[in-house]
């Protein structure tokens, strides 16, 4: 069970009831594809966040692009919020219905629309996940490489401008979407972008729909890049004998200019929740997790850099996975490390930072941030994407002791400003949501907010997408 939401979010839960006549509108068109049943409708009104809020008032499984204009179109109407749902992964309170509301679920939307491999481009809906996506190209020899752990739909990847384990070589959803249709706040389809590589014409609408959290706009197809499978990849896991020692590794290999694709940094906190619940015996210290893309011959160049590196600062323990099936266990493992911490404490729910620094400032960050947890005594792991600055915290709470929620967003908020003040953001890839809006003035300014309100309110003068998320109007 989640924990209700807090108390400085309350203001925000402004529910708008939902017209009889737009739900009798909604039946009549969509028929059982419209549900306002409260077991679907509780499910679409929670996300991966600790965030409790009440549910949408129904839910709408859209096939096409032509399903979200008409449901938007009649939500303009009759002034009614419409929340974009994809599988519900989201960590930062972006799908819970704080205005009341219709929950459009794109999952059904799940068809590759066209693939080019001679340009290294293909066009999906949104509800494609990033395996199915990989899944149905592989045979092309190419890959999509954004990886946020979860199998997370592309649609809600390019909403929240995701990354992940991959952003280090590939970047993130931001240099990877070239291309979108949108359905806008008055039902209109518009286009953004096109399979080019570049452009010079007009605004980057693709750009400003990338990231806007459903605030701006109903993303429904999405054009990507796609690369070459490298022809070797190798990975290794090794130990350090502290935080310290491991991100300073990292940061080492960044300024040396290593190619390196991955590097994963977990704790001990980590290590032991990975290995109780994938059945691993990985030792049991702060660890980077490395993988490296290319040639054999630069693959074995990249590796005995990183390992001499590594032994500069302690590091040992080195343990390498070449065939494909060693290398899945143990990025599978990592991507599990939510729920394997999750199970450490059975019952909790987790309030997960993802904060992101100048590579310079990564050790003082990550340490800071790992010694204020076991201060506070709090049950706590760290992982992270450090080869771009960009780690998580995840605060285990109990939803029943108050207490332990209102010290991890104390801790949160500590790490949120200590970030800041380095330069750094509050968040990495998970967005601003419902869960981090305190933080965005700060970070930006009230004049960069206000110019976000007046995009806001030209684009959505209704206010009725994904509303009150981001920022307050």
């Amino acid at each position: 069970m989640n924990a209700p939401i807090p108390t400085h979010l309350l203001p925000r839960l402004q529910p708008r009831p939902m017209p009889p006549a737009m739900l009798e509108a909604l039946k009549a068109r969509f028929a059982d594809r419209c549900s306002t049943a409260l077991a679907v409708r509780e499910q679409h009104g929670r996300d991966e966040s600790p965030i409790d809020a009440p549910p949408p008032e129904a839910v709408v499984f859209c096939e096409s692009t032509e399903d979200v204009a008409e449901v938007v179109k009649l939500a303009d109407r009759y002034e009614v919020p419409v929340i974009p749902f994809g599988v519900g992964s989201s960590l930062e309170g972006h799908l819970l219905a704080v205005q009341g509301g219709v929950s459009l679920d794109l999952g059904r939307m799940n068809r590759i629309l066209s693939v080019h491999p001679e340009d290294l481009t293909v066009t999906v809906q949104a509800g494609v996940t990033r395996n199915q996506l990989n899944n149905e190209i592989r045979h092309t020899g190419l890959f999509f490489p954004i990886d946020p752990g979860a199998d997370a739909s592309i649609g809600g990847m390019s909403a929240t401008r995701a990354s992940g384990t991959n952003a280090v070589r590939y970047g993130t959803m931001r240099e990877n979407v070239l291309g979108l249709t949108v359905v806008t706040a008055r039902g209109e389809v518009i286009h953004t972008g096109t399979r080019a590589r570049k452009s010079a014409a007009g605004y980057d609408l693709t750009r400003l729909f990338v990231g806007s959290e459903g605030t701006l706009g109903v993303m429904t197809e999405i054009t990507l890049r796609i690369y070459p499978i490298p022809e070797a990849i190798s990975a290794a896991v090794c130990g350090f004998p502290s935080i310290d020692a491991a991100v300073r590794t990292t940061i080492q290999l960044i300024q040396l200019g290593v190619p390196i694709a991955r590097c994963e940094l977990l704790d001990r906190h980590a290590v032991v929740a990975v290995n109780r619940h994938d059945k691993l015996s990985l030792p049991e210290s702060p660890m980077l997790l490395m993988e490296f893309h290319g040639s054999p011959t630069g693959v074995q160049e990249q590796a005995t850099t990183v390992q001499e590196i590594a032994r500069e600062h302690g590091g040992e323990h080195f343990q390498w996975a070449t065939t494909p099936e060693e290398r899945t266990k143990l990025w599978s493992a990592r991507h599990r490390a939510y729920f394997a911490g999750l199970q450490m404490k059975p019952g909790s729910r987790t309030v997960t930072t993802d904060t992101c620094v100048p590579i310079s400032r990564l050790a003082e960050a990550v340490t800071a941030a790992s010694e204020a947890a076991e201060a506070a005594g709090l049950m706590h792991y760290i992982v992270g994407h450090v080869g771009d600055g960009n780690f998580h915290l995840a605060y285990l709470v109990d939803p029943n002791v108050p207490e332990e929620r209102a010290t991890a967003e104390q801790l949160n908020e500590e790490l949120v400003r200590r970030a800041q003040s380095m330069d750094g953001t509050c968040t990495g890839e998970h967005g601003i949501g419902l869960h981090k809006m305190d933080f965005l003035a700060n970070e930006t300014g009230t004049g960069s907010v206000d110019v976000m309100r007046t995009l806001k309110r030209a684009l959505d003068p209704k206010n009725i997408l994904n509303p009150g998320k981001i920022f307050a109007l």
